[in-house]
């Protein structure tokens, strides 16, 4: 008797009671940088809506910069002026602070020459593009492969950044 006792008390501990503490409950979405990077590269608002709605969701350290980034190519896509300016300030606030924060990170400084390259003069968002390009090109090697693939493949089309020096 005992031992039905003791098997049903440990059978209770390990399936029902965490069944039961965790119903209802959801693990944060996983992201997937490489969806980021593709929404990166074009010019689809509904892409990035949609990456940014995951980015909502998720508990990745880089969120604050992914959040700011696209927030500024969204921008680049608007018609309205005032919307434009004002979703690209937000979206720099955003990359900036990241940046701020961790000033080692590679990877906010490649997003920061993306849109540092291609940002209108009007929005005076131009003075880190010889820095970023330097610091890519010198720890190219310590990102990640997404983020690598991501360098390569812009690295082809930038004036900065050229697939030579990486």
């Amino acid at each position: 008797m005992n031992y039905i006792l003791r098997f049903s008390a440990i059978f209770t501990l390990l399936f029902v009671l965490p069944g039961i503490i965790t119903q209802g409950k959801t693990a944060p979405p996983i992201f997937d940088k490489a969806r980021f990077y593709t929404a990166m590269s074009k010019a689809n608002v509904d892409e990035i809506d949609y990456v940014l709605a995951q980015l909502k969701e998720s508990l990745i350290p880089e969120k604050t910069a992914y959040e700011g980034v696209l927030m500024m190519k969204k921008a680049g896509l608007l018609t309205k002026a005032k919307e434009k300016l004002s979703l690209f300030k937000s979206g720099r606030e955003k990359l900036e602070a990241a940046i701020n924060n961790d000033d080692g990170n590679v990877e906010y400084h490649f997003l920061r020459l993306i849109i540092q390259e291609k940002a209108p003069k009007i929005v005076k968002y131009r003075s880190n593009l010889k820095r970023d390009t330097e610091m890519v090109t010198t720890l190219f090697k310590k990102l990640p492969p997404v983020v690598q693939q991501a360098v390569r493949d812009y690295s082809k089309k930038s004036a900065f950044l050229k697939p030579a020096d990486l």
